[in-house]
């Protein structure tokens, strides 16, 4: 049975993606400095073996290579036993400001199959994944498959699409069938057991997406207001119906600057919301500032809690599979902006890894 997956065009997608050195206001030594580590991955990826054999993966696992932690747990549970997957980025890592190390280019170099979100979101790894492509890895965009009438380009991310797909649950089932078909066509002997595994994954997805639209029913029409410290939620926001707000950009490559942080500050008054939120990959001082702004105005508001965004927990946390992200997600922006009277205490703190 063939999987439905809708696709931007390759070549598009990797030049689009490309992000050149000669970055207008970059000061010299930073340029000397990035143009160093480039030319240094660049390097390493020539002089890398051609890695394991990849003509016949059937009698042995398949090594599997995921930039975002959300990603490395949809191969796992599409994998099964049949993939061994490495994740590039753990806990509370930022991918837009992520930069591919020597040890990821090997990793890469020596996978069968490797799996990104593509979309821009791993930004600064652009160069890295066109120069392992180009030696015949296999390499898979799965932010990508989404229709594109189905993708968010707000205006200020210049003509780009939201790269955050996976905060709209609906959405990862696209993610999944991608990260199938990718193993089914890599390792075809076993390509029966992969669809499988996205049968069952997409039954507990389903169930998924109605608990949280259950989970929020009770949240009150004016309080639907996501206040976070990057614009990861727009997904979300129009999935469950929430307007969303974000301090920085789709990307946070950029500082919030004062402005934004006083009219950030002036519609959280004017709106009276109960609380903002910060993010595990996301440094905390930004919505920090926006809550003492607000405060001058002579409203209170709280840090309702602490949302992953770009990157899952860590084991000890529970959140480290994507149900578990989900699920702690929607529970702190219920219980936050939940009715309740001004003098109780937060509902959830910020301290979470």
């Amino acid at each position: 049975m063939a999987l439905p997956v809708f696709r931007i065009d390759r070549r598009r997608r990797i030049a689009d993606a490309t992000i050149s050195l000669h970055v207008v206001g970059l000061p010299p030594l930073a340029f000397i400095a990035a143009l160093a580590a480039f030319l240094l991955l660049t390097a390493t990826i020539a002089g890398c073996t051609d890695g394991p054999e990849r003509t016949d993966v059937s009698g042995r696992t398949v090594q599997a290579v995921a930039t975002t932690s959300m990603i490395a747990d949809l191969v796992r549970e599409i994998g099964g036993d049949r993939v061994h997957v490495e994740g590039l980025m753990g806990p509370g890592v930022d991918p837009h400001l992520y930069r591919a190390t020597e040890g990821d280019v090997t990793r890469m170099t020596s996978a069968d199959i490797i799996f990104f979100n593509g979309l821009h979101l791993e930004g600064k790894m652009a160069e890295v994944l066109e120069q392992v492509e180009s030696r015949g890895i296999m390499a898979d965009a799965v932010a990508e498959v989404v229709p594109v009438d189905s993708l968010l380009a707000p205006p200020e991310f210049q003509g780009n699409f939201d790269p955050h797909v996976w905060m709209d649950v609906s959405l990862w089932k696209l993610a999944a069938g991608a990260v199938a078909e990718g193993l089914a066509n890599l390792d075809s002997t076993h390509a029966e057991g992969y669809k499988t595994r996205m049968a069952a994954y997409l039954a507990r997805l389903d169930s998924l997406d109605t608990w949280v639209r259950g989970r929020l029913s009770d949240v009150g029409d004016d309080q639907r207001v996501l206040v976070t410290a990057h614009d990861a939620f727009n997904y979300f926001g129009r999935a469950y119906g929430f307007e969303v707000k974000g301090l920085q950009g789709i990307s946070t490559a950029t500082e919030a600057g004062a402005a934004d942080v006083q009219n950030l500050a002036e519609f959280v008054a004017n709106r009276r919301i109960h609380a903002m939120f910060v993010e595990s990959s996301v440094p905390p001082r930004s919505i920090e500032a926006v809550q003492a702004a607000v405060r001058s105005r002579g409203f209170e508001v709280r840090i309702g809690g602490n949302l992953y965004s770009d990157a899952l927990g860590n084991p000890a946390s529970g959140h480290d599979n994507y149900e578990g992200m989900i699920r702690h997600n929607v529970n702190t922006i219920a219980d936050a902006l939940m009715p309740q009277s001004a003098s109780e205490a937060p509902a959830a703190g910020v301290a979470m890894k």
